[in-house]
């Protein structure tokens, strides 16, 4: 009989995986899980140091959330929102509008990050249509962005790995640098945010009649290696789209339900988005299920009689799925009555503390990037130069399967080693997890 590993290679194509590789390796199986653990098919524990790709929140086999999604087998799985409603969804869109930054009022609820995205630009596109604005068709974006892979999102990327390739399918957009020190060696952090704040301007200034509207990661650019905006950098964004009648969508796939220690990482600058983009740990880390919240304003654009054409034509069979929704329902539940963000704060500074004392003196260990529970180590060949390591040695990727020795699950983006463990990780397991990424880094790298 053929092991678990032998029928995977035999039949699983993964994503993000070149399948070459990974048909001469040992594939590391998971079967089941528990709390903040994932246990393989021979009984081995891994702390789940990236949340299952930063989805889960509250940790694996969480009883509430069990508890929720039992009940509503219970009534009925799924039926369509084209021409019906169904009150797990109802009452899903009642506590996102709630705990979302004021003026989002309207929730259209998709399956992915990706879609929630796709769903954004479209409305972002059409609503501009229907006010009788026919130029305004681009969007801008910040370079080294990642919004999704279906054609819209790539179209909004800016990594060329992920990217490049699809270049002759994809749509003009508008890109404004990242205001990050390293695109600009000689510039303070803040200088870095007002030259990328000036550039947007300028091209707000000339371009506005053409422009639909401007996506961002809030506070942090996830794929492109955890890299963190400089304060006042979102609001500054915010200013210019208002200036200048463009809308703003925020992109809280990645930084949305507590990652960057606030429900939504726009609420630490106290920006109000046209749009926001929501998916990963809507549902705890459950099921699959995004959702796309929008103004009312953006809404009645979208009204009409049926012969106007102003509806929206966009949705997919799972659109407002009942089960994802009563877990999402549990989360959200959760978060109040286990005071998540509250007892986050004191967590986040301990994985500051444990990343200073034990990571950023690694000789190896270039930059370590912090927002809440989001955390990025960048690995070099040589510090003082600033030398990368040549991309073949995948040193970021060898990191990665060396701490499963050690008894943790992490990632890599490149050779930035990513941490963004689920928000109910413990202390005694926040310093696992650092103490273990200190000993592969050293194990791997060197001293």
């Amino acid at each position: 009989m053929k092991s678990w590993a032998e029928l995977d290679r035999e039949y699983i194509w993964h994503p993000f995986t070149q399948m070459q590789e990974w048909q001469g390796s040992e594939p590391l199986v998971i079967e089941r899980a528990e709390g903040n653990y994932l246990i393989d098919a021979e009984g081995r524990r891994y702390l789940d140091g990236v949340s299952s790709l930063w989805v889960n929140v509250h940790g694996h086999r969480k009883r509430e959330i069990d508890e929720a999604v039992t009940r509503q087998l219970g009534q009925v799985a799924h039926s369509t929102l084209l021409g019906l409603a169904n009150t797990a969804s109802i009452e899903l869109a009642g506590k996102l509008v709630a705990v979302a930054p004021e003026g989002l009022s309207k929730v259209f609820y998709s399956d992915s990050g990706s879609t929630a995205v796709e769903v954004a630009l479209k409305i972002a596109f059409q609503y501009w249509r229907n006010r009788g604005y026919e130029h305004k068709t681009l969007f801008a974006t910040l370079s080294q962005a990642y919004h999704g892979d279906t054609i819209g999102s790539v179209s909004l990327g800016g990594i060329d790995v992920f990217h490049a390739i699809f270049q002759p399918l994809l749509f003009q957009t508008i890109s404004i640098p990242t205001p990050f020190p390293y695109h600009y060696p000689s510039l303070s952090p803040e200088e870095c945010r007002d030259r990328s704040l000036d550039h947007f301007r300028a091209v707000a200034e000339d371009r506005a009649h053409q422009i639909a509207a401007l996506i961002v990661e809030p506070l942090v650019q996830g794929a492109a290696g955890m890299i963190i905006h400089p304060p006042g950098f979102l609001k500054g964004l915010e200013k210019i789209c208002r200036d200048h009648d463009i809308l703003l969508i925020c992109d809280e796939v990645a930084t949305g339900f507590g990652r960057t220690g606030r429900m939504f990482a726009c609420q630490h600058e106290d920006v109000r988005p046209d749009m926001m983009a929501l998916a990963k740990g809507l549902t705890g880390g459950y099921l699959p299920l995004a959702a796309t919240l929008a103004t009312d304003e953006i809404y009645r654009a979208f009204l009409g009689e049926h012969k106007d054409l102003r509806t929206f034509f966009h949705g997919h069979s799972y659109t407002g799925n009942a089960l994802a929704c009563a877990a999402a329902c549990a989360s959200l539940d959760l978060f109040e009555a286990e005071h998540v963000l509250e007892r986050s704060q004191e967590k986040i500074g301990l994985l500051a503390e444990l990343l200073a004392a034990e990571i950023q003196p690694l000789p190896h260990v270039g930059d370590v990037r912090q927002c809440g529970f989001m955390v990025g180590i960048e690995l070099m060949e040589n510090v003082s130069l600033r030398k990368s390591y040549p991309m073949d040695l995948r040193m970021g990727a060898r990191v990665t399967q060396t701490v499963r020795r050690h008894g943790v699950i992490l990632r890599p983006l490149g050779d930035v080693v990513v941490l963004m463990p689920p928000l109910s990780i413990t202390p005694d397991e926040m310093r696992t997890l650092i103490s273990a990424t200190a000993r592969s880094i050293k194990e791997t790298c060197g001293e």
